[in-house]
């Protein structure tokens, strides 16, 4: 058994993980490195771009490093519909030339990068529900294990090999309260560490922080206490949030209704998101928002509001201040919009710290404070495990093998480090991998 690191495991992003075992190989995940992505292709033409130019300028796993499991790879196996874990697919995955397979939202949110896109894919897509599994191989199965985070249909994906079984556990969190969808499967977890699972490849991300992540029913509560706590009479009220959070969109279309408010979803995004999780049953957002996905739509659309915009609650993208984004546009005059003193403009979301964001937000922000507008910010609970959630997936699943990934190399010591708390050996049991490099066991 083999464990490659292609992606993400120098930096949060472009996370992909490929696994030989024997003479068969699979890739769990193939993400873009956001940051990267947007600052290269923002004039850019997506069809025209090459793969090669993206793999150079760090957008997107560079494959080459697993250019000798090529002719062996089986299957890709993408943990859910982030686009730091799909979102190389619609350039990498076709000279692959094996099937995806993923979970509905997942399989549904790639069909609409690629339509959005005007792209396609040769690799057959293959959906497999939460909690149940898919053959990839003669011997070899795939379990996609329910757990929560900040997007549907989230999973943890065990390999059961003639080898010993490989969990891979990139991104997650254990919210016994979540505001959409079932509970993590903890008690699966349990089974597979009575069973006995060969190597765990684990989200570091908060590995530092030292706490139990909060609920996804916190954020909706700090949602409730912003929304409808604070008097918002005669005022404008905007929110910005992660498209593809479906459950805090849920939450914050219940409390604008509690305000008696129209709902309107402005953004592609936003739109693609809902669309999908209304194609898979997950929600039926189109019976109670307007969606407007168009730029021109959007600008007859918010002149009609303009004038009576204490009756709307506005939910926007640009949540990271990105500047082609709708709430930008509508800061800088792009966009017909005309921010009142003590308008609420509510940021249901972390600035991501890149760079690259904490300028946009700066910028953003500056501009709402010269309108005097009231801003509520943070208001957010992370999708991420922290410290004591991964301390209980530790207990859970008691592996053999530890290998820290979706972070820099303070974030995996971090893991590194809890590893160690509780009895594990970096160099032995615990392995440290940078990418392209790999673990033989």
């Amino acid at each position: 058994m083999e464990i490659r690191a292609v992606g993400g495991y120098d930096e949060v992003g472009k996370n992909c993980t490929a696994v030989r075992i024997g003479n068969e190989a699979f890739i769990f995940d193939c993400g873009v490195h956001l940051e990267n992505f947007i600052q290269y292709t923002e004039d850019e033409h997506l069809l025209s771009i090459r793969p090669e130019d993206l793999i150079k300028v760090g957008a997107v796993p560079d494959i080459s490093r697993i250019s000798d499991w090529k002719s062996n790879l089986k299957m890709i196996l993408p943990t859910h519909a982030h686009l730091d874990h799909i979102g190389a697919l619609p350039y990498l995955a076709s000279s692959l030339k094996v099937p995806i397979a993923a979970t509905p939202f997942t399989i549904e949110v790639l069909k609409a990068i690629l339509q959005d896109n005007g792209m396609k894919l040769r690799n057959p897509l293959k959906t497999v529900h939460p909690n149940s599994s898919i053959r990839v191989s003669s011997t070899i199965t795939a379990e996609f294990i329910h757990v929560t985070h900040s997007t549907p249909h989230t999973a943890m994906i065990a390999l059961h090999t003639p080898e010993g079984t490989i969990l891979y556990a990139n991104d997650f969190k254990f919210d016994l309260t979540p505001t959409l969808g079932k509970k993590p499967n903890l008690k699966r977890l349990e089974e597979l560490g009575r069973q006995g699972v060969k190597a765990l490849i684990v989200d570091s991300t908060y590995a530092a922080d030292p706490r139990k992540m909060p609920s996804e029913a916190v954020a909706r509560q700090m949602l409730y206490d912003v929304l409808l706590g604070v008097n918002s009479k005669g005022k404008a009220v905007i929110v910005t949030t992660f498209s593809s959070h479906i459950a805090r969109l849920k939450s914050i279309i219940e409390m604008g209704h509690k305000l008696g408010r129209k709902i309107v979803f402005l953004g592609r995004s936003l739109h693609k998101y809902s669309t999908a999780a209304e194609r898979v049953g997950i929600v039926n957002f189109s019976r109670e928002v307007q969606m407007i996905k168009y730029p021109k739509q959007m600008k007859k659309e918010l002149r009609r509001i303009a004038a009576r915009k204490e009756k709307y609650l506005l939910v926007v993208t640009g949540h990271q201040g990105e500047p082609q984004s709708t709430l930008s546009k509508m800061v800088n005059g792009k966009l017909p919009f005309s921010f009142s003193p003590e308008d609420h403009v509510v940021f249901s979301c972390k600035t991501i710290p890149t760079e690259t964001n904490i300028r946009n937000r700066e910028r953003l922000e500056t501009s709402l404070r010269s309108k005097h507008v009231r801003m509520f910010l943070d208001v957010h609970a992370s999708g991420h495990a922290a410290r004591e959630d991964l301390r209980d997936l530790l207990h859970l699943v008691k592996p053999r093998h530890i290998i820290p990934a979706h972070g820099g190399i303070e974030m995996r010591k971090a893991m590194a480090s809890l590893a160690e708390e509780l009895g594990y050996s970096t160099g032995k049991d615990v392995h440290l991998l940078d990418d392209g490099s790999s673990i033989r066991l």
